[in-house]
């Protein structure tokens, strides 16, 4: 019999990529998605769409009766400047829709015989005060009701973990970008500069383009998620025990990225200022010695052949 994992968001675009590699190797796959900035159309047909919000009854039902090996909890409410406008909200879909899932771990027959792996920030949760590259134990003074919400729950798993007995893993991102991220809505600037690019217009930066981010590629964090999932893990004493970066350790400025795809595009066009954004980190890097010592993992892909991969996608998806 195959193991199975639930991968909640697993119509969006990391999950979707996560959901790939546990078919790959082998495992049923369910997912849970409301579809709000998830698609149809990213479910691997080999996997079971549930259409629900994990804050709902019938997700937690689907969580307490499906005998999960693993839960990837996926699902979130992802845009930094929605959780500054509307912290209601982030709150709402990042706090109380996780703590829907590990109550309904810790409720069904074999909680403790269930990983949940949960999606954190490795960029937001460390915030501006870090020196990067970051390690897991650096403090956290997070800038946004995002990153706030994200660390309150990697304090609820400590707190499941130690004194409920549920296993439990974090992985911090950082920047993903690759194939199936969306132009539109809630997207990272790799695929609002692919849209800008393949509709000849100008590439937005807001602040002066010298803030700095880690630009992960989906494939490496897809084997990042299988990995937690399925490694033997050491105990859980302390919040950052089993919390992993996993990033590429190398800092790019914005107006190198945008560059490095107009290169990769082999496109020509201006790129625009605008005023920073409340609630933004100026840098962020990552280490990954962490992953690499106890996962063995170690990204592969270069923002060079990963950034020319993403816009051929872009130039190549349906318009």
């Amino acid at each position: 019999m195959s193991k199975r994992v639930l991968v909640t968001g697993g119509a969006g675009f990391i999950g979707s990529h996560v959901s790939d590699v546990f078919i790959a190797n082998g495992w049923t796959v369910e997912i849970i998605d409301n579809l709000s900035s998830g698609k149809r159309s990213n479910v691997p047909t080999a996997a079971t769409l549930h259409e629900l919000d994990v804050r709902s009854p019938e997700a937690s039902r689907i969580v307490q009766d499906g005998a999960f090996d693993v839960i990837v909890h996926l699902a979130a409410q992802i845009d930094v400047r929605r959780s500054v406008s509307d912290p209601l909200f982030d709150a709402s879909v990042n706090i109380l829709g996780s703590l829907n899932i590990l109550e309904s771990v810790r409720n069904s027959n074999r909680p403790q015989q269930t990983r949940v792996v949960f999606s954190s920030t490795g960029g937001a949760i460390y915030g501006d005060l870090a020196t990067p590259p970051t390690v897991e134990i650096t403090p956290k003074e997070p800038d946004s009701p995002y990153a706030i919400a994200k660390l309150a729950v990697e304090h609820y798993l400590s707190y499941y973990t130690r004194i409920h007995g549920l296993e439990t893993v974090v992985i911090r991102f950082g920047n993903v970008y690759g194939p199936r991220q969306d132009p539109h809505g809630e997207a990272g600037v790799v695929a609002i500069f692919c849209g800008r690019v393949m509709q000849n217009r100008p590439l937005t930066i807001f602040g002066d383009g010298t803030q700095t981010r880690d630009y992960v590629h989906v494939t490496d964090v897809a084997e990042a998620a299988f990995l937690v999932a399925t490694t033997t893990l050491p105990p859980v004493q302390r919040l950052d025990d089993r919390a992993f970066n996993i990033g590429t350790g190398s800092a790019t400025s914005v107006v190198d990225l945008a560059q490095v795809l107009l290169d990769a595009a082999g496109a020509n066009v201006p790129i625009e200022f605008a005023p920073r954004r409340a609630g933004e980190l100026q840098d962020s890097c990552l280490s990954v010695d962490k992953a690499r010592d106890v996962l063995g993992w170690s990204p592969r892909i270069t923002l060079a052949e990963g950034l020319a991969g993403t816009y051929q996608f872009a130039a190549n998806s349906p318009k």
